[in-house]
């Protein structure tokens, strides 16, 4: 009971099932943002008619999709304030400027363009309907890269000096581009592209095996399919090169997802396993000899710092860090090999027709989402016990007049109301879905005349146009 009303641990609590909810959207929405704009700039440039009833299909899909990204993220940033004052308090000079920077880039072109991208289809001309998908597209990702931003700052703090106890930012190009901003912002935007893929992807399968808007979801399956040939080796390559910096910069956060306590040379990889923090051992685990220092330093013999080199009270929780770190690696290689059987098929001229194919398809749909998320919890777990690593605990950063009371009501206030609203999203989601692109609403040969090239005053006033009755 202590335990459960423990503030610290409440309000930790409470934020991990806000963000891991609200992380699912731009995980979507990024890609499937870049996804619209791809298919708008085909139907511009090809006027297939195909790549038009695909784009209004997913359109649709992305607009509540986004809608309820904006709800589920705004009250993230009121948690700094009600939960986690002292770090709010601290580091307020740094965080502070780089959320406000997402609002006046980020919102601010998708609030001015996905009006037009929505209901401007008839207003404009085609390029000006590519350009407002572009720009959206632009928007999100200028959103991930100043959250990104905030948050690699403070996996591996740079730029700062520290005055009367607070992070005052001393250079402003350190701080954004700190060590681990790039190779996590690489990461995470391919994530999102791979995340939407799939998704797009099981839609299509699903489709095809109900015979079902043919045309639409045999180009959408092709289609995404050759984009994820790309993405998924490159999410691989890109992943190793994270990790490397990971090693580099946050070694106990590598040594936790890798189940390594001794320092040695030739370290193994640990397939599997169940990490023991009581005894720092690892019970009834299955190696590779040398493996383990060959992914990490690219060298059989190359030494790994061991877990016990780091007090007990440094190390991040050893367990779930190595579950989910697997939970991803393993999500990857499976994402890899239907990639791989897909244009096995594709060569054989089968992708269209092999229903178990198709099967394995639609129920890939979640792959991508819950390798974000492990992917996220090895993140942020593997920093613990550190807000800002190496400078700010955890505990040191949550509010200390709050009351394990306080956190417990807010708590089953955000569980109540995000099992409403999901859930309720996700339906309606499910509705567009299930009825699929459609003929309705084909794009006009030209926009609408009249909108296009405005009257003269004089004409609109009636001065000098024709008779009028007296």
């Amino acid at each position: 009971m202590a335990m459960a009303l423990d503030p610290l641990f409440l309000s930790r609590l409470q934020f991990f099932w806000v963000i891991a909810l609200h992380i699912l959207l731009p995980a979507f929405t990024i890609g499937l943002a870049c996804y619209i704009a791809l298919l708008e700039w085909r139907y511009w440039r090809t006027r297939d008619r195909v790549y038009f009833r695909i784009s209004a299909f997913w359109l649709r899909i992305f607009a509540i999709s986004f809608g309820l990204g904006v709800v589920s993220g705004i009250v993230m940033p009121f948690q700094f304030g009600t939960n986690w004052s002292r770090f709010s308090d601290l580091t307020a000079n740094v965080i502070g400027p780089l959320m406000a920077y997402e609002v006046l880039t980020a919102f601010f072109l998708e609030a001015s363009f996905l009006g037009i991208l929505l209901f401007g289809r008839a207003l404009v001309p085609q390029w000006a309907h590519v350009v407002a998908a572009l720009t959206v597209a632009v928007g999100t990702l200028f959103s991930a890269f100043w959250i990104l931003a905030a948050n690699s700052w403070m996996q591996t703090p740079a730029g700062f000096e520290i005055v009367d106890g607070r992070y005052m930012p001393a250079d402003w190009w350190a701080v954004v581009f700190n060590p681990s901003f790039p190779y996590r912002l690489a990461h995470m935007v391919n994530a999102c592209l791979v995340t939407t893929g799939f998704v797009v992807v099981a839609v299509a399968a699903a489709y095809l095996r109900r015979g079902r808007a043919l045309p639409e979801s045999r180009r959408m399956l092709s289609m995404t399919l050759w984009l994820l040939t790309v993405l998924v080796p490159l999410q691989i390559l890109l992943g190793d090169q994270h990790g490397l910096n990971t090693l580099r910069y946050q070694p106990e956060k590598v040594a936790a997802m890798e189940g390594d306590w001794e320092t040695r040379d030739g370290m193994p990889l640990i397939l599997f396993g169940w990490p023991d923090e009581a005894n720092e051992t690892n019970r009834a685990s299955v190696e590779i000899p040398y493996l383990g220092s060959l992914i990490l330093t690219h060298s059989l013999s190359g030494t790994v710092r061991g877990l016990k080199e780091w007090p007990p009270a440094d190390r991040p929780p050893v367990a779930i860090v190595f579950w989910a770190f697997r939970v991803m690696v393993g999500i990857g290689f499976l994402m890899l090999a239907l990639v791989i059987v897909g244009n096995w098929l594709r060569w054989r001229g089968e992708l269209y027709d092999r229903r178990w194919f198709l099967r394995v398809c639609e129920a890939g749909m979640p792959l991508g989402f819950v390798a974000v998320i492990a992917g996220w919890v090895v993140t942020e777990t593997g920093r613990q016990p550190w807000v800002v690593y190496h400078q700010l605990r955890t505990a040191d950063a949550v509010t200390p007049s709050l009351s394990g009371g306080q956190v417990l009501a807010s708590l089953a206030l955000y569980v109540a109301v995000y099992l409403v609203v999901f859930p309720v999203s996700l339906y309606y989601l499910g509705r567009l879905v299930r009825a699929g692109p459609s003929d309705d609403g084909e794009p006009p040969e030209r926009p609408i005349e009249g909108l296009q090239r405005p009257l003269p005053a004089r004409a609109a006033a009636g001065i000098g146009g024709p008779e009028r009755p007296t």
